[in-house]
């Protein structure tokens, strides 16, 4: 029997390769070593193909910067509150109860501003004419009812809905001098400028000496005197206030300041 002699060829004079060849020179058997030998040699192939693209998931799975983890998102920074003048948000409150009810009329427009409101503590006070939140009533002669929407641009954890949120109807009599309609053509002023003439019948001075007091507004109808009017209401609370100027809403001039 011929044994195998393991023989050391080399492609360069540096670099040593082991052949896996008969010592002497016998081409058949040759072949057949070769036919032998490379189930054995595919099988390898394949397990060092396998390992490396294990190795390879595992480098693209690891977290970058050596396995810390990542540090939590910061929270968005709060989202200002949108305020408006009485105007502009008395025509976006007429204009969607005409959804309501084709034959809508305003009959009161009243602002919400208080320090914190919506536990938003740079929720707006009201002391550049505009409110962050506006409720009106309107009412339709043609249902016997009237209907409130309240318009939010107030942000907070306990803010109300952003944008026009309608109530209830209610019903309600033409007869009735407490809710009686107006009319669009006395509204030529706004809140803004109302303010101004409040302020220098008492406002300004009370702002000076409370900073957070609060600045409300309220438009209604003065059926004795057939005149529409603002009330620009310095307080926190709009029953009992600390100063209730009364303003022209079609001229803008003083009328009385509220007992």
């Amino acid at each position: 029997m011929k044994f195998l002699s393991l023989h050391i060829t080399s492609r360069s004079a540096s670099t040593p390769v082991a052949s896996l060849i008969p010592a002497y020179t016998n081409p058949i058997c040759e072949e057949k070593l070769r036919l032998l030998l490379a189930p054995m040699m595919t099988f390898w192939k394949t397990l060092l193909t396998v390992g490396a693209v294990f190795a390879m998931a595992d480098c693209s799975s690891s977290p970058s910067g050596g396995g810390a983890p990542s540090a939590p998102a910061k929270p968005a920074p709060p989202k200002p509150s949108d305020a408006e003048s009485g105007r502009i948000a008395f025509q976006r409150l007429y204009t969607t109860s005409r959804g309501w009810s084709g034959d809508t009329e305003p009959i009161s427009l009243q602002s919400q501003n208080y320090k914190n409101a919506g536990g938003n503590p740079d929720a707006p006070l009201g002391h550049d004419g505009k409110s962050a939140v506006w409720r009106g009533v309107f009412a339709s002669a043609g249902r016997h009812s009237m209907k409130t929407y309240m318009w939010s641009g107030l942000t907070g954890p306990d803010a109300p809905s952003p944008g026009i949120t309608p109530g209830p109807e209610d019903s309600w009599s033409a007869t009735n001098a407490s809710t009686e309609p107006f009319q669009l053509v006395y509204l030529k002023f706004d809140t803004d400028q109302a303010l101004e003439v409040a302020q220098k019948h008492g406002g300004a001075a009370l702002l000076k000496k409370n900073p957070d007091l609060p600045v409300n507004y309220r438009l209604a109808w003065e059926r004795r005197k057939s005149m529409l009017v603002w009330h620009v209401i310095y307080g926190k609370s709009a029953n009992e206030p600390d100063l209730d100027v009364v303003v022209d809403a079609t001229s803008n001039e003083f009328v009385r300041v509220e007992k």
